[in-house]
């Protein structure tokens, strides 16, 4: 049987607990959004949050809240998600691209300056979206010292720790997507935190609150993080013993990596490799296709090493649900890759 890329972490517990919501009539805003939102800030420790439909709701409210003034620069990664860039468009913002390191796909204070040396003279940066890819933080406090307000995105990132504690946000907002493919899922949503209660908009229309459905399955999923992200670890441990006998290489990881995803920078090309994958029944995916320079928006010559990436990182499969057996047989596949 073919092994999947992906398969959402949806068990027993998340399924008792939508049909509860739906037995009880809790399908749209309510209490389990409430719920939802007091265990993260008591795990996280912010002083507010708003629950949101969607990351798109999340990031609009978040730049709107700065006021920002129509035309500045919004310093991005061109690794971001492509919605980000139509986000800041409807805001009537313009974005400015940040190349990537080649040791891990982030941001650093480096590329910060060189893409505002390099931005058109009447564009004025007035803020800057970190988006943690595949889980890979940025060291946001650096950033930070630039001067410009920061907007953080946990959706991949969640559950990082450093020396074992768990990671600070530097950001004026954080958010933390519940997308299908994000750390946490409710199967879609977004959770916008702030330390004040700055927010423009406090009392949002019900249709952009989160359902108490999502925020059923969002907050087992909370609970159940720790033993989620121990099950990564240990399929990512049994990938990284085979990952070391081949010819292809690995981004630098934090000690602390919470394991979102597993990728491979490859000596060449993916078409091989896929092809590989393909005859071994295992599904396996470009790891920057969804992102802004991945779908060719960004010009390559613009951030040349984020567009490198995204022509030679494969990601595998490495999602919870994942058996053993089956990890095993993706180890072998990495070991014997082209």
């Amino acid at each position: 049987m073919k092994i999947k890329f992906y398969s959402p972490t949806i068990k027993r517990k998340e399924m008792d607990a939508v049909l509860t919501a739906m037995v009880e009539g809790k399908i749209g805003p309510g209490e389990q959004a409430k719920f939802l939102i007091q265990a993260l800030r008591e795990k996280t420790g912010f002083g507010h949050c708003h629950a949101l439909r969607s990351p798109v709701l999340a990031l609009f409210f978040a730049l709107k809240s700065l006021k920002l003034e129509h035309g500045q620069g919004v310093l991005i990664s061109a690794l971001s998600p492509i919605y980000y860039l139509q986000v800041i468009n409807d805001l009537g913002l313009k974005p400015i691209y940040c190349d990537v390191i080649s040791s891990a796909p982030t941001l650093t204070r480096e590329t910060v300056e060189k893409a505002l040396s390099n931005r058109q003279t009447d564009l004025n940066p007035a803020c800057i979206v970190l988006h943690h890819s595949l889980g890979f933080l940025s060291d946001g406090a650096d950033l930070k010292d630039l001067g410009l307000p920061l907007i953080e995105d946990w959706s991949q990132s969640y559950g990082s720790t450093i020396r074992e504690k768990p990671v600070e946000s530097s950001g004026f907002f954080t958010m933390v997507g519940l997308e299908e493919r994000d750390i946490l899922t409710s199967g879609g949503g977004a959770l916008l935190f702030t330390m004040g209660n700055n927010l423009i908009e406090q009392n949002l229309p019900p249709e952009y609150g989160l359902p108490d459905m999502n925020a059923a399955l969002a907050l087992v999923q909370l609970r159940e993080s720790g033993k989620n992200l121990s099950k990564r670890m240990e399929i990512a441990n049994l990938y990284t013993q085979s990952a070391l006998r081949t010819r292809h290489k690995l981004f630098t990881q934090q000690d602390d990596y919470n394991n979102y995803a597993f990728p491979l920078i490859l000596e060449k090309g993916l078409k091989d490799v896929k092809a590989y994958a393909r005859k071994k029944d295992i599904a396996l995916e470009s790891a920057f296709d969804n992102t802004l320079i991945g779908s060719g928006i960004v010009n390559p010559e613009q951030c040349p090493i984020a567009y490198s990436l995204s022509l030679r990182t494969v990601i595998f499969p490495i999602y919870p649900r994942l058996g053993m057996t089956d990890a095993g047989k993706v180890a072998k596949l990495i070991q014997t890759l082209p």
